[in-house]
């Protein structure tokens, strides 16, 4: 894939995928979507691959969308040409369900600038860390447009209310470290790819199965009473408890000795 606006690579466990159009600040186009795409497939694919880290070329993470792809030129049915919908639920949508739905752990190694949907992507990631330059921006209010991409739920979900209100409406940057305190990020790091990358190998000798369903229940919690909440950690832990990675945490527990989880 060496061609390709996504670059793709393994290291051991763990796949990672570069953002791969450096002179348009990684933004998206449909081919980059459809790249993005093939390259979860390969690392679905392997079984070997159980944590996955997601970057950008160059200087910035993503700009959100290529709005160079949308049909402006002047004429008939200029705002049917022009309209945003129908990218959305073909291509930014279908990629933020599909890393909620991964079978392995995801980390953003946010490099540079994250704007519009950039910003929702890696957030979307389950853990997020940042090049102390990185910045955040909800662009979408300077062109007339709303946060998508998931980024009005899960800026609302990390930031509240408030928080999420104003960087919404301004359009506001909202740098690394700041990023971090308000809970948007994991963490800084000055090399954020290496501190990812590190993670990552970390997680992919963890029990998948179980990162993968404590992402499910943290991110669906909100939607639950506590009640509700206590008979799905119930339901999950026995599913867990079904895993060959449960047996051999705990007879690596009662053994005194490293586990040796297979994520399975």
């Amino acid at each position: 894939m060496s061609e390709s606006t996504v670059l793709y690579a393994e290291h051991g466990a763990v796949a990672t995928l570069t953002l791969n159009r450096p002179a348009a600040l990684n933004s998206f186009t449909r081919q980059m979507h459809r790249d993005l795409w093939a390259a979860l497939d390969v690392a679905e694919a392997n079984p070997l691959i159980r944590a996955l880290v997601i970057t950008g070329a160059g200087r910035a993470f993503c700009a959100g969308a290529d709005l160079a792809e949308f049909d402006f030129e002047p004429g008939p049915d200029l705002k049917s040409r022009a309209d945003p919908g129908p990218v959305i639920d073909q291509a930014f949508n279908p990629i933020a369900r599909r890393l909620q739905a991964l079978r392995m752990p995801t980390i953003a190694a946010v490099n540079g600038v994250a704007a519009g949907a950039g910003a929702s992507l890696a957030m979307s990631c389950d853990i997020a860390i940042a090049a102390p330059a990185a910045s955040f921006i909800q662009a979408f209010s300077k062109i007339g447009l709303i946060p998508d991409a998931g980024g009005s739920w899960l800026l609302t979900e990390r930031l509240g209310l408030a928080r999420a209100m104003a960087l919404a409406m301004t359009g506001d940057k909202l740098g690394a470290v700041q990023a971090k305190e308000w809970g948007m990020i994991w963490d800084v790091a000055d090399d954020c790819l290496a501190a990812a990358a590190t993670l990552a190998e970390r997680l992919s000798v963890m029990p998948t199965k179980a990162l993968v369903a404590t992402r499910h229940l943290l991110q669906s919690s909100s939607t639950r009473t506590l009640s509700a909440q206590l008979d799905q950690e119930r339901d999950t832990q026995s599913a867990m408890g079904q895993t060959d990675d449960y047996i051999e945490g705990v007879m690596a527990f009662r053994e005194k000795r490293a586990p040796q989880f297979k994520g399975r």
